[in-house]
């Protein structure tokens, strides 16, 4: 009776340590073999264990492989691709980039609210405070001010004179918001097109490859339109990235040449109106 009160309290001992051992080192499972009354214990849920611990580490493999998934794409293919025509891609990609962050950026700093400043000008010729014009116009960034500011040099002049001047000076403005621009067509351009060449060059490596084998291989023909048609696939992108970036900036400068446009008929009309009340003085 004493025995198999003992056996008993060493299996119920066994029965509690096995669900912890299974969790510390699921791979050292149920290793040894237990001996009891009723025969040996299976081996099944070793082979359950190791199966679970198979499945946690194809999970953890495949959510690495979704977390630098695209970057390791983007590295495979651009070093697959004829490195020399895609580092020349992605220099345009660069330069291309750069100039557009640069335009930009000076668009964004030369935009003001054109409707309050024409306001506070008009109000300073109004109380006849040219000087006051002046020194708002220069104090104000964008070619809005620096326009007006033309405009109110002149201002007792003739009209046609200083719409001459406005004039002339907001073509100046007009050279100064586009400055740059030139260069990124040309990126836009240039980037598919390094794009084919390298095409062409890879579809050429590929011919030579056959000639050198004697036959018309699959593999080979494969791998030579595959590297020729990635460079063409990169280019493409950087181009349609760019043109998006450019078609932004042509927005912007359309919107401050008609702010130009809109704030130069206003102070031709405050000039012209204050002209023949007598408050400005030709």
């Amino acid at each position: 009776m004493k025995k198999l009160i003992v056996l008993f309290a060493m299996m119920g001992l066994l029965a509690c340590a096995l669900p912890i051992a299974a969790e510390e080192a699921p791979l050292q499972l149920l290793r040894e073999e237990v001996v009891t009354d009723s025969g040996r214990l299976t081996t099944d849920s070793m082979a359950v264990a190791s199966t679970m611990l198979v499945d946690d580490e194809m999970l953890d493999d495949e959510a690495a492989d979704e977390d630098g998934g695209m970057h390791k794409i983007l590295k495979t293919k651009f070093v697959e691709g004829s490195t020399t025509f895609m580092s020349l891609v992605a220099l345009a990609l660069v330069l291309g980039l750069a100039f557009c962050i640069e335009r930009i950026i000076y668009l964004t700093l030369s935009e003001i609210n054109a409707k309050k400043f024409m306001s506070d000008v008009d109000a300073k010729i109004e109380a006849n405070d040219i000087e006051g014009a002046k020194q708002l116009c220069r104090e104000t960034r964008g070619p809005v001010a620096s326009i007006c500011y033309q405009g109110l040099l002149r201002i007792h002049e003739s009209l046609d004179s200083i719409e001459r001047s406005i004039v002339s000076y907001g073509s100046v403005q007009t050279a100064k918001l586009e400055k740059g621009c030139t260069w990124i067509t040309l990126f836009i351009a240039l980037a598919p097109s390094l794009g084919f060449l390298g095409t062409v060059i890879g579809m050429v490596m590929a011919f030579d490859r056959i000639q050198q084998a004697g036959d018309i291989s699959t593999s080979i023909v494969a791998e030579g339109m595959k590297v020729a048609l990635i460079t063409t696939i990169f280019g493409i992108i950087v181009a349609v990235v760019l043109q998006l970036f450019y078609n932004f900036i042509l927005s912007k400068i359309e919107h401050l040449t008609s702010q130009m446009e809109e704030s130069a008929i206003t102070l031709m009309d405050a000039i012209t109106k204050y002209k023949e009340k007598g408050i400005v003085k030709s």
